[in-house]
């Protein structure tokens, strides 16, 4: 299924979605890598967070007069965002995370629990990203943090492909993959053991 999901996105759309589903995000996406997390659970957000998309990243951004201008937005690794995940999302209800390389259970019970999807956006493809950004709302925390761990808010269009790795009903398709490769290495031991 593929579907675009206009933001502030509804906690009954998000649990429509399921592991495999191709979305795309329209509206407000915000980032916040794992420096962005700490500060925002610390302090609160300066804007409202529920129903939006949060974007693991940290965008190359460039700045003529008063206008930034998105370069790149790759996504960054999101394990690194795992020992702050549940509590954000359980705190501030975003509804899509946008990132690469899964996260861990306590992650994908809070997705559950809340009503949100995790969803993986390919890894050097920062520049496709970048044209479906269609401006820069606010930037936070620029100043304390610098560029890649502010707080962007962008204006998105069609911003994807997103494929949802882990659902709202707890399937997460890194531990269905994991479940197969230990499989297929089992089979691969066995064939060497019996060569």
């Amino acid at each position: 299924m593929e579907k675009v999901l206009k933001t502030p996105i509804a906690e009954e759309e998000v649990r429509a979605l399921k592991a495999g589903d191709v979305v795309y995000v329209s509206g407000t996406l915000f980032t916040a890598r794992d420096e962005a997390h700490r500060v925002l659970l610390e302090r609160g957000a300066p804007f409202p967070l529920e129903g939006l998309a949060l974007f693991h990243c940290g965008p190359v951004v460039k700045k003529a007069g008063e206008t930034w201008r998105v370069v790149a937005a790759g996504p960054t690794t999101s394990a690194r965002m795992e020992l702050f995940e549940a509590e954000f999302l359980e705190k501030f209800k975003p509804r899509v995370i946008i990132g690469k390389g899964g996260m861990g259970e306590r992650t994908l019970n809070a997705l559950s629990e809340v009503g949100a999807v995790y969803t993986h956006f390919t890894g050097g493809a920062g520049a496709l990203a970048a044209q479906a950004i269609r401006g820069v709302k606010e930037v936070h925390f620029l100043e304390e943090l610098g560029i890649p761990e502010a707080v962007w808010v962008f204006e998105v269009e069609r911003f994807g492909p997103l494929v949802v790795a882990m659902d709202a009903s707890g399937r997460s398709l890194y531990a269905d993959l994991e479940k197969t490769v230990e499989k297929n290495m089992d089979q691969i031991r066995a064939r060497i053991q019996g060569a």
